[in-house]
């Protein structure tokens, strides 16, 4: 089926972006091998022309039903922003859309286990986009509306939106990454890592990083420069693994998460609510409100900080950035497929990005969106867009990856490996875990 044009109109950007993704290494993007270490990867957004789209052709008479899935926090927002969406065009006025409470994290299994049950635009996180695709339970975006979506968004966005060269969703936040909250009457210098460890060692206070996490993880290996990537064919599937955490660089990178987690004041974990005697934590801007309670007037954010590493290198700390995207399924109703774009392009369109912004905190992705005076003087977003420059858009990994990735940590915390090991039995773990990694695509 031949997919029509939306019926949007997609404004021109600007040339810089608050919160800005390294697009050139997520493999829905460009061969892994591509890939730079982070502080090398960064991506300035090119002036964009602007993106004029043609208006679909509608039947006068078409009717149906849309069901719209999105996290419970933004279902009021998103049936009032639904309703001006059909005040702004009466062409769609047939069609009845039902907004209900299904998150992003529910909600690409879901469409995976039943996709002709499933919603017909829905919120999902972008590391599920290559099991959604070789589901079938995504449309990809009309060609002819790629570029304009490319210039409205941050380059990480649009990376987490594509699977091998094709656009299959919508950009919807550049709000899904880790950075450094402080109580800055410990932490006299968030900026390295030694200094915050020996200020809350000093205060008897904690901090907290989830080491054994295979997100939080690579904010070393990252870091030192390693690459951990999986390229994907158009169809979701993993074709090849790139992988070289058994080097020199995943050798300097384990060691300092050994190192952390020999310090008395590092507890492992990434959930503010749970923490206790809390100076610093490792976490994202989903817990910002909890931790300017728990810090009160002493609450402050920053990038993650920098750590000398065994060889004496300094080395900044990256990990992953993640995004929300909006996915539209497949449709054998031409007409019901044009007002399900034209209202997915709506939901994600600047205005709405900026109104969502103000009404539950989520960070935006378009360009535009992320330069008001509101996103700007945000402290946790600030802090993120700082620390995206230094991240890797999370691509498509392979769902055993998570569990080894624990594993590794978990040998850490549990004393397999510490800061008594030799070079000769860390290295062993990772040649285990890369040689693991490897055949996950095999």
């Amino acid at each position: 089926m031949k997919k029509k044009v939306l019926s949007v109109l997609m404004a021109g950007v600007m040339t810089s972006a608050l919160l800005i993704g390294c697009g050139s290494s997520a493999p829905a993007a460009a061969p892994a091998e591509e890939a730079a270490p982070a502080e090398e990867a960064v991506e300035e957004a090119a002036p964009a022309e602007e993106a004029a789209v043609e208006a679909p052709e509608i039947n006068a008479d078409a009717t149906g039903e849309i069901k719209v899935w999105v996290a419970d926090n933004v279902v009021d927002f998103t049936n009032k922003r639904v309703a001006d969406f059909m005040e702004a065009n009466p062409e769609f006025a047939g069609f009845t859309v039902t907004v209900e409470p299904v998150g992003e994290g529910d909600a690409a299994s879901n469409m995976i286990t039943d996709v002709e049950a499933g919603a017909d635009i829905f919120t999902f996180a972008q590391d599920q986009i290559a099991r959604l695709v070789s589901a079938g339970a995504l449309e990809e975006v009309a060609p002819q509306n790629a570029a304009a979506i490319k210039a409205e968004n941050d380059p990480g966005s649009v990376a987490a939106a594509t699977v091998g060269d094709t656009l299959y969703a919508y950009p919807l936040t550049s709000d899904n990454g880790y950075f450094l909250y402080y109580d800055k009457s410990v932490v006299t210098d968030p900026s390295d890592l030694d200094a915050i460890l020996a200020d809350c060692e000093a205060a008897g206070k904690n901090f907290y990083m989830e080491i054994n996490s295979g997100w939080y993880q690579t904010a070393f290996f990252f870091g030192t420069g390693c690459t951990l990537a999986y390229d994907t064919d158009n169809e979701g599937n993993f074709t090849a693994a790139n992988v070289d955490y058994a080097s020199d660089q995943g050798l300097v990178a384990m060691k300092e998460i050994i190192k952390l987690a020999s310090s008395p004041a590092f507890q492992n974990g990434s959930a503010a609510g749970e923490a206790t005697n809390l100076a610093a934590i490792v976490d994202g801007t989903w817990d910002s409100g909890t931790l300017q309670e728990v810090f009160g007037d002493n609450y402050a954010c920053a990038k993650l900080p920098s750590f000398v590493g065994s060889d004496g290198k300094t080395y900044q700390l990256s990990g992953f950035g993640g995004f929300k995207l909006l996915g539209v399924k497949p449709q054998t109703d031409e007409d019901k497929l044009n007002a399900c774009d034209a209202l997915a392009a709506f939901l994600a369109g600047e205005e709405t990005q900026s109104l969502r912004y103000e009404a539950v905190g989520w960070g935006p992705s378009n360009l535009n969106a992320q330069q008001s005076d509101a996103v700007k003087s945000d402290v946790a977003l600030s802090a993120l867009a700082e620390q995206l420059a230094f991240t890797i858009p999370q691509g498509q990994y392979p769902g055993d990856y998570w569990s080894l990735a624990t594993g590794l940590g978990d040998d850490v915390i549990q004393g397999n490996l510490t800061v008594d090991s030799s070079d000769d039995d860390i290295m062993k773990a990772l040649q285990t875990f890369q040689d693991t990694c490897i055949s996950y695509a095999k």
